[in-house]
């Protein structure tokens, strides 16, 4: 692996693994599309340190897009790969998108991972529906493809007015059920401790297990995240307690220009108390004190899980946009490795069954490709 930069056309250089976890965390700073996906503690938790790479795209000795990628290695086939989830960054703070700095980007990682190192890509990038014709042009021409799936969608709030013209744009109802939650008189708690943690993650399992839904995400490994976590890009806990018990919780991120929805958990008692209401509306106040700009949901199906569409809906009101992301992109050296990520894409969905259903899934559990 290359330490030393990696001279490119017109006057880009790229270097990969030549920094450090302090080192890599003040460069997402610079960004404005940083995210908690492409913290070190991120995929350092989720996957171990010796298997995340970092690749940073210079112009004129100024740093002008980034990426963090998961070095997975499938079982079974033995293939290998380079996922990066909303990656690269590429979108400095305070300043116009530099098309240029993507192509260049997305370019150089093909090289590396794929023509160099004999890896398949796997890319997500933060990129939606509405510029698509621009950016799917470029991914195209520089060698990746898009797999015939379901983009997923989200909602967008444009949380930059005033907060008294944002509270009026939530639908009506939504803010209704956010007024009655205010005369509940409720006991609200916010923090990025391990005690908050705990407690959400008291009512997170709670939820799962009155709705009887498999955990999506191991609560755990972000509990470890969020203490691996700078304390600037630290994850907001935010609870809602009546008479001294937790009835509904909340965490959010606010890395970067847009705050991220990622959990949120309600009991019964919560439920009557309209407690996440409140927990949403003071959160988007947390996100703007923090210098975000906008609120991403964090996706939506209205067909699967209609509760939460509406909820979110309700918060996204008149000035929110349901927008598709643009999707997932693969870069393959081949035709053989495309096959192959093709069989890797069947296989390890039965593989974590069998895992779940054996009770191993502390002791090895396959990453997603």
């Amino acid at each position: 692996m290359s330490a030393k930069p990696i001279p490119l056309e017109e006057g880009y250089t790229a270097e990969f693994d030549s920094v450090d976890k302090n080192e890599w965390h003040n460069t997402i700073d610079q960004f404005a599309d940083a995210n908690i996906y492409q913290t070190w503690s991120y995929d350092a938790i989720r996957c171990g340190e010796g298997n995340i790479s970092h690749f940073i795209l210079s112009s004129a000795n100024k740093i002008v897009a980034a990426a963090q990628a998961r070095i997975v290695r499938i079982p079974v086939i033995g293939l290998g790969a380079a996922y990066i989830r909303w990656g690269p960054l590429w979108q400095l703070r305070n300043q116009a998108k530099d098309t240029s700095a993507f192509r260049m980007a997305v370019r150089a990682l093909r090289n590396e991972y794929v023509c160099r190192r004999g890896l398949i890509l796997r890319i997500f990038p933060i990129l939606f529906d509405d510029n698509s014709d621009l950016y799917l042009d470029t991914l195209l021409k520089e060698g990746y493809t898009t797999p015939e799936n379901d983009s997923q969608h989200t909602l967008i709030l444009d949380i930059q007015p005033p907060i008294e013209e944002l509270r009026k744009n939530f639908k009506q109802k939504w803010r209704n059920c956010l007024n009655r939650a205010e005369r509940n008189q409720l006991e609200l708690i916010e923090g990025t401790g391990d005690g908050l943690f705990g407690d959400f993650i008291g009512l997170y399992r709670e939820l799962l297990q009155r709705k009887k839904f498999q955990e999506p995400n191991d609560i755990n490994e972000f509990k470890t995240i969020q203490s691996e976590l700078p304390n600037k890009f630290k994850m907001g806990i935010f609870l809602c307690r009546s008479n001294g018990l937790s009835s509904a919780g909340a965490i959010f991120t606010a890395i970067g220009e847009t705050g991220v929805y990622l959990f949120g958990a309600t009991n019964d008692q919560g439920m009557k108390n309209n407690g996440s209401y409140l927990l949403q509306w003071k959160a988007i106040q947390w996100m703007k004190n923090s210098g975000c700009r906008y609120y991403n949901l964090n996706g939506i199906n209205p067909l699967t899980n209609p509760g939460s569409y509406h909820f979110k809906a309700g918060i996204s009101g008149k000035s929110g946009k349901d927008i598709h992301y643009l999707g997932r992109f693969d870069c393959y050296s081949g035709a053989i490795h495309a096959a192959l990520a093709h069989i890797a894409d069947l296989v390890l969905p039965f593989m974590k069954k069998i895992i779940s259903i054996s009770g191993l899934q502390n002791r090895s559990k396959p990453r997603e490709l």
